[in-house]
């Protein structure tokens, strides 16, 4: 596929994808949703891939859907991607209640870090939430914008957002549509952690890279999946589901490695 409003690169292990349409705030467009998926389809296809990182380029993340399509909605009395390609569904399969527009990040087999500066607005802040971690630069600005147009929160935020930060919490940013700077998120727990702006992609790349050489494959796989299936069926099923997984990944050569690195007192070759 053309990449015209996204990039996507491979660096070591990880799977680098960046909104790319800085004039423009990397506003969403159907064309940005198109790409996005497109490159979220390769990285999760990509043995060499083991994480997934998220950026946007320039001085913001995503200030939300581009006004000018915006517009065209209107227009249209409703949302239209512009094109005809077939849209990937990378993440789709694993179970129905991922087989959704974001959603799908939690049917992925790789961790999604989201590397977030300047400003997450709208459909930018969905983006960044349903990623698995979060880092962000001083004083980056979060909101969801959805009051304010007249709109729902949009793409699940409902439904995520009280899940990490509490319903109290989550409803005052809903509700208002107000701005919440990154360090309040970071006292939230809505962030991992605030990196000055010009070390953010690097030190997320590094976080990237430890995750990726020094944990399984298998098991950042398992891992992941197991919380966000987990948050979807009772804790009984979730016993006995991990003690199935803890059986048939015993058989793996990945634990057999980490066993004899733990032995040899060394760094497991993953």
């Amino acid at each position: 596929m053309e990449l015209k409003a996204t990039r996507y690169e491979v660096t070591g292990r990880v799977g680098l994808i960046t909104l790319s349409k800085p004039d423009r705030g990397n506003a969403w467009t159907g064309r940005m949703d198109t790409e996005y998926r497109w490159s979220l389809a390769q990285a999760d296809a990509d043995p060499a891939v083991r994480v997934i990182v998220i950026a946007g380029d320039g001085q913001r993340f995503c200030v939300g859907g581009d006004s000018q399509a915006l517009e065209g909605h209107v227009a249209r009395g409703g949302y239209d991607r512009g094109l005809s390609d077939v849209q990937a569904n990378p993440g789709y399969g694993l179970s129905p209640a991922f087989d959704h527009p974001f959603a799908a990040h939690y049917g992925l087999s790789k961790p999604v870090i989201a590397a977030v500066q300047g400003a997450a607005a709208g459909i930018g802040m969905a983006l960044a939430t349903f990623a698995d971690l979060r880092f962000a630069s001083p004083g980056t600005k979060f909101t969801t914008a959805h009051g304010k147009l007249g709109l729902p929160p949009e793409y699940g935020l409902s439904w995520m957002l009280p899940r990490i930060v509490g319903l109290t919490r989550a409803l005052d940013i809903l509700l208002s549509s107000r701005v919440m700077l990154a360090e309040e998120a970071l006292e939230w727990g809505y962030l991992n952690a605030i990196h000055p702006a010009d070390e953010l992609l690097d030190r997320v790349l590094d976080y990237a890279e430890q995750l990726a050489s020094g944990v399984a494959a298998g098991s950042l796989r398992e891992t992941r999946q197991q919380v966000y299936l987990d948050l979807h069926r009772d804790v009984g099923t979730s016993v006995t589901e991990s003690l199935r997984l803890l059986d048939s990944m015993m058989k793996h050569p990945e634990y057999r490695e980490g066993v004899q690195a733990l032995v040899e007192k060394r760094p497991p070759d993953f």
